[in-house]
């Protein structure tokens, strides 16, 4: 991208305008030779990158014309593309300077050039040895290749026997997964342009692993010199692959409240496929694992409880408008599913089993997943199975009885000072009912505690000593109720934890 682009884009970070864009290649709903629309602050981009022809057999180039997201949702990224050195066969050229402002853009093309070996004088007299030993070759190298493709065929079938289907027809296909199953990005706050997607899963690089569960497992990664957090996901779980990125791309997803999302790919080698889901990375690690750490003030105890509300709220709300975004349950909150980050917020991450409601449809989609939510977070009216699927409200008062627990997660680690002495106390960490249920209960024995005898988690008489527990403790207490009509809404709690705010939000809290 030449210096005049870079400054136009870096000159104009504060445009407000919402942009017109030629499109082709990446519209809405894939029309050809169309226009789109950014979001205030977005730009218009022009792509050219060199792919390969399969019936031609040659490398051609292909040009795409669209709206990109402002730099929040990955305007910087996608221009950062073009200023690699040595990227040869891709190039990216964006402008914000006035509507269908693309239509001439066109980036310089370089392609992928290789040089023909000189030409060597060769003597009559070997003639007759290097076509022997050319013969030779070519015969080994052609049984060679036969057997191979023989063992690969056959390893290959067998793989694909025991695989999902999903899976194999992603392997077997020419197009990109994201390309068939989440389509173009039309530039409305519904994730990064493709093109950037698969450059940055490409240029991956896998540093250390810092988590593993049942069905996933995340790794520090770098993409040049930025931190990032790689979730694989095991090949039997490509359902929850495709709804975690299906919920991220959702238009005007993104909340400071909850983990960025960068990009998704699949990468196929062969027979075999690793799925991955690309996010922010931050350094604290789960909500589960600083607490299991880390002690906080009653500051910090608020910072932690109204951020988990704030993106909780704006992740149940439906937006009306075009673009609009759909009403969105969790369905899996819990700790470790929580992550902290460096100022202190919490970021809601793991969207594998989430549900979304489509108003204009009246239609609450449910992922096809043999996954489950965790049983100690379940509600009573999940364990005692007398939920309505078809009622987005129910699922979201599922989501706020867990806000309750993980509030007294929270709770449990925020000190307060021993009456009549300068020393603190708080208690030691544990997960709800570590008391009275098993390290890993099953179905049935929660159904017991919570349903059959009522138990919630015992609130500490001193949480009553101090302002910001006492009202934590409340809000958990109606976040629990057996009767899930009466819980409090997420948007209800944000709005009680926000009449602190003059006292605790105005505050700096740096995480130590």
């Amino acid at each position: 991208m030449n210096n005049n682009n870079n400054n136009n884009i870096h000159n104009n970070n504060n445009n407000t305008r919402t942009l017109t864009c030629y499109c082709d290649g990446s519209c809405p709903n894939n029309v050809i030779n169309g226009t789109c629309e950014t979001r205030p602050g977005g730009y218009c981009f022009s792509a050219v990158e060199e792919v390969y022809d399969e019936f031609t057999q040659t490398y051609e180039e292909e040009r795409t014309f669209g709206c990109m997201p402002p730099e929040e949702n990955g305007g910087f990224l996608m221009c950062k593309v073009a200023a690699v050195p040595n990227l040869h066969g891709k190039n990216i050229d964006c402008c914000n300077s006035g509507d269908l402002c693309n239509r001439h853009l066109h980036p310089a093309f370089t392609p992928k050039l290789t040089t023909p070996a000189p030409e060597l004088p060769v003597s009559s007299q070997s003639v007759h040895y290097l076509a022997m030993i050319a013969s030779m070759i070519i015969c080994l190298s052609a049984f060679v290749v036969i057997i191979v493709i023989v063992c690969m065929t056959y390893r290959r079938r067998e793989k694909l026997r025991k695989q999902p289907r999903l899976i194999g027809s992603m392997c077997n296909s020419q197009l990109s997964p994201l390309s068939q199953m989440v389509g173009q990005s039309s530039g409305s706050g519904s994730g990064l342009p493709l093109l950037v997607q698969r450059t940055i899963a490409k240029e991956i690089q896998m540093v250390r692993l810092i988590g593993k569960g049942r069905y996933s497992e995340v790794w520090l990664a770098q993409w040049r010199d930025e931190k990032v957090a790689v979730k694989t996901f095991k090949y039997t779980q490509e359902t929850s692959w495709f709804r975690e990125t299906e919920i991220y791309q959702t238009v005007l997803m993104r909340h400071e409240n909850i983990l960025g999302f960068i990009a998704a790919d699949i990468k196929c080698n062969g027979s075999w496929a690793q799925m991955i889901l690309i996010t922010d990375y931050h350094e604290n690690g789960s909500l589960y694992d600083y607490l299991s750490s880390s002690v906080i003030n009653p500051q910090k105890l608020h910072l932690l409880a109204y951020s988990l509300a704030s993106g909780l709220a704006h992740l149940h709300e439906e937006i009306f408008g075009s673009p609009g975004k759909p009403a969105i349950a969790h369905r899996d909150i819990k700790s470790k599913n929580i992550l902290v980050k460096r100022n202190g917020q919490c970021a809601i991450a793991d969207f594998g089993l989430a549900v979304k409601y489509i108003s204009e449809l009246d239609e609450i989609h449910i992922a096809q997943n043999t996954r489950v939510g965790t049983r100690r977070y379940m509600a009573p009216e999940v364990l005692n199975q007398t939920m309505n699927p078809q009622q987005i409200d129910e699922f979201k008062r599922a989501d706020m009885y867990s806000v309750g627990l993980v509030l007294w997660e929270m709770a449990r680690r925020c000190y307060t000072p021993i009456p009549g002495s300068k020393a603190t106390t708080c208690e030691d960490y544990a997960p709800p009912y570590h008391d009275v249920v098993p390290s890993e209960p099953t179905f049935e024995d929660m159904h017991v505690v919570v349903c059959v005898k009522g138990f919630r988690p015992p609130i500490p008489s001193r949480w009553q000593e101090d302002d910001v527990l006492a009202t934590i403790a409340k809000i958990m207490q109606e976040c629990w109720h057996p009767n899930p009509s009466v819980r409090l809404t997420a948007l209800r709690v944000k709005k009680t934890l926000a009449r602190f705010d003059a006292d605790y939000m105005d505050c700096p809290v740096k995480i130590v």
